[in-house]
């Protein structure tokens, strides 16, 4: 469903993200024992993530942990389930895969001349006809319309209850990844978030607690009424981001949390210019609702670690003969010594986008996600430093590279 410009031929796009990358870090110091890659939920945009975790993997930083919502918990799904080396080549491949038209051929507009450029009008035209063909004919690999509709032929219970089957997602998925080695926590410990669609509470499935299954990754991404609730273990679950669309508040309320380095990828900004229209009151609707305020989880969770690192250090004074008193064993369960710093990346929108930008699907703005994603990324590691480990002083930083 390619709408516009051809995009740099993607091994251009690659090798240039590696040799850029490459050339301004190193890898992450030794002194954090996780590594964390948090994944937020939003469709079509999730490119971005891809494009991200290829500068990342350039620039050699492998996190030891990977924890998605929706859309982010499908590219959990392709990192874990491939050796790091085949990671990317296989996000590309899952991308390209669900970027196809089922039914019609990709429409494009014809290439321009170099240094031409297709006024911004037009690429909102073909961009809106992309996520309407979505809309009406699916994605390949992806989800496919149900027919009969559920309007003209009455769903007969949670798995038919929706506009569109994803029964194609598992197969891609099934090809994609190695589930024995995405349930290896070994290698890499994986979290996906999903609600209970009975009670209503969010649960996270992860590979150090459980078997992981395409359908947990699926639930994660059940968006309703798009999507049919899944059932796992005689319960149905819809896409977490319905309750939160961000899993940091997981990674950073870990018991015994070690020295953490957090790359938390957004895909929805909280923050945003007033909407002068309804299409535009639609769009910014959504970006209130499942950007998840990550910066007011993120402040939160500072102050917090802030004083369970103030305790540690506190109780580091009492002396040896007492450290059996109840009132010790109690503050233990409180105190934290660990240093976390959160490297934060939100995708920016781009001109031409609309309030279905989640659901866009073309090719070109795939790679336009993903070049978004390479870039931001390798803007971001052009700070070394921001990697450092905290100062004690400070517990838990932050670092941003859009926030002014």
């Amino acid at each position: 469903m390619s709408t516009r410009r051809p995009a740099k031929p993607a091994s251009r796009l690659k090798s240039a993200a590696r040799s850029s990358v490459r050339s301004k870090a190193a890898a992450a110091p030794p002194s954090y024992q996780t590594t964390a890659l948090v994944l937020q939920g939003g469709g079509a945009l999730g490119a971005y993530q891809a494009g991200v975790y290829e500068a990342l993997a350039a620039s050699n930083h492998h996190p030891n942990w990977v924890a998605g919502i929706s859309i982010g918990a499908l590219n959990a799904a392709i990192i874990a389930g491939n050796p790091p080396e085949r990671r990317v080549e296989r996000l590309r491949e899952f991308w390209h895969t669900i970027c196809k038209p089922p039914i019609l051929p990709a429409f494009e507009l014809p290439a321009l001349e170099q240094g031409q450029h297709w006024p911004t009008q037009a690429l909102s035209a073909m961009s809106g006809l992309a996520a309407w063909r979505a809309l009406t004919e699916g994605q390949a690999g992806f989800f496919t319309l149900r027919m009969p509709p559920p309007y003209v032929l009455p769903p007969t219970g949670p798995d038919n209850a929706s506009y569109y089957d994803t029964a194609p997602l598992r197969s891609t998925l099934e090809r994609l990844a190695d589930f024995d080695r995405i349930n290896d926590a070994r290698e890499l410990r994986v979290s996906v978030g999903a609600v209970n669609v009975r009670n209503g509470n969010f649960a996270y499935f992860d590979n150090t607690q459980q078997r992981l299954r395409p359908e947990h990754f699926m639930a994660s991404g059940a968006l309703p009424p798009g999507f049919p609730a899944v059932e796992i273990d005689g319960e149905y679950y819809w896409d977490g981001g319905m309750v939160s669309n961000t899993p940091l508040y997981r990674i950073l309320t870990e018991h015994g949390l070690h020295n953490t380095l957090v790359f938390q990828v957004d895909l929805w900004s909280a923050t945003g210019p007033l909407p002068k229209d309804m299409l535009q009151v639609s769009e910014r609707t959504k970006d209130i609702q499942f950007s998840s305020r990550t910066r007011m989880v993120t402040e939160y969770m500072r102050s917090k670690q802030e004083k369970q690192r103030m305790l540690h250090d506190l109780m580091e004074l009492v002396p040896a003969n007492r450290r059996n008193d109840p009132a010790y064993l109690r503050a233990q369960e409180y105190a934290s010594g660990a240093l976390i710093n959160v490297v934060h990346l939100i995708y920016r929108d781009k001109p031409y986008e609309g309030h279905y930008k989640d659901y866009e699907f073309s090719a070109a703005t795939m790679q336009d996600h993903w070049r978004s994603g390479v870039e931001d990324m390798r803007h971001t590691l052009a700070h070394p430093r921001w990697l450092d480990l905290p100062d004690p002083e400070q517990a838990f930083i932050t670092h941003d590279l859009h926030r002014k």
